[in-house]
């Protein structure tokens, strides 16, 4: 079904601009505020299904190189929480941190791409 047209992030696409072009304008006050709040939440749910397999791949991959071990994301989340929580890896490996890091930075990126850009550049400096 992923081949069918229009996609879902193109189905999103249009109600946004419906709710942007169309709606938003004969809109003021509060109701204009739940639109866009409406808005922000269609845009992360657009980026969750563009982005959000990708990011769990590479989350998925760096736990496995991290840990050793093979399983899945929630899996190898958890056994590393243990690893953490038992003292077995320290919260303040570089590996560890870098990879919480990324994964962090992933998550923003989907959610608030402009203030993981900003952090970006921040660390870049």
């Amino acid at each position: 079904m992923p081949d069918n047209r229009p996609t879902s992030v193109e189905l999103l696409d249009a109600v946004q601009g419906f709710l942007k072009d169309d709606v938003l304008p004969k809109l003021a006050g509060a109701d204009a505020y739940h639109l866009r709040v409406a808005q922000n939440a269609l845009a992360i749910l657009g980026r969750e299904i563009a982005l959000g397999p990708a990011l769990d791949a590479a989350e998925q991959e760096r736990l496995m190189t991290l840990l050793g071990a093979v399983g899945t994301r929630d899996e190898l989340n958890a056994m590393l929480c243990a690893h953490i929580r038992d003292r077995k890896r320290s919260y303040k490996d570089p590996y560890v941190t870098a990879h919480l890091l990324q994964t962090a930075m992933g998550k923003m990126s989907i959610d608030n791409p402009k203030y993981a850009t900003c952090v970006q550049e921040l660390k870049r400096r």
